[in-house]
């Protein structure tokens, strides 16, 4: 018996594009910093602003908080998860070594194509408002997100998404220093070394951006707590 004379099992569902739509909706909100750490969801009003029921809400909320972008309180909703000194410590522990790494291979896989995106990335980051936090941090992460795809490496991609989300958390919540004076150099001499294809000195070159403003983070959750 071919697939196509084959019966569909009764349980099979087709896929729900809305709730898939509302999860990247609220995913990126998260990420671009329009709903903050600690800020609470209300799933009626959310559902009233996106003009869909509460059910692909509720869907979107179990996926994100599986994610780790959100967290569920007994008796205090949903709301965006705040970041300990200790998971931001261990955070930008990986992230030095991960982003060494693909900057290292970026150096050595990088296309013409990765070369045009990773300079209209970083030219994007440098005309930004540096007054508009939010613009700055989704640049910023797409910079590096772009630095990871010219890693042409899979897994690394699927670890640096992961991270990513980590991060925005880290730096929605702190809200260091993507205008810093050090930034615009780091991000040149990072972008330099890649397309010179210097996996060395990439690599070193992306460990000291992390290592420097994973400093600031430390210091600002420091005076926070």
């Amino acid at each position: 018996m071919t697939l196509s004379e084959h019966p569909v099992p009764a349980a099979f569902a087709r896929p729900v594009l809305v709730r898939d739509g509302v999860y990247e909706h609220l995913r990126r909100a998260v990420l671009d910093g329009e709903i903050v750490p600690g800020e609470r969801i209300g799933e009626v009003e959310l559902g009233e602003r996106l003009g869909v029921s509460r059910t692909p809400i509720r869907e979107a909320i179990m996926r994100l908080t599986q994610d780790g972008l959100l967290v569920a309180e007994a008796n205090k909703g949903v709301r965006v998860r705040t970041v300990t000194a200790q998971e931001a410590r261990d955070t930008y522990i990986v992230r030095e070594e991960l982003d060494g790494l693909a900057a290292a291979l970026a150096a050595a896989a990088h296309t013409a194509d990765d070369a045009r995106t990773l300079r209209d990335a970083l030219a994007a980051v440098n005309a930004s408002q540096s007054q508009d936090y939010r613009q700055q941090t989704r640049l910023d992460l797409a910079f590096h997100r772009a630095m990871a795809g010219a890693a042409r490496n899979a897994a690394l991609g699927d670890l640096a998404r992961d991270l990513e989300q980590r991060v925005a958390l880290i730096k929605h919540q702190t809200r260091t220093y993507n205008a810093h004076p050090d930034t615009a150099a780091q991000h040149a001499a990072i972008l330099k070394a890649v397309l010179d294809r210097d996996a060395a000195a990439a690599r070193e070159a992306a460990r000291l951006h992390v290592r420097t403003f994973g400093a600031l983070v430390m210091q600002d959750l420091g005076a926070a707590g």
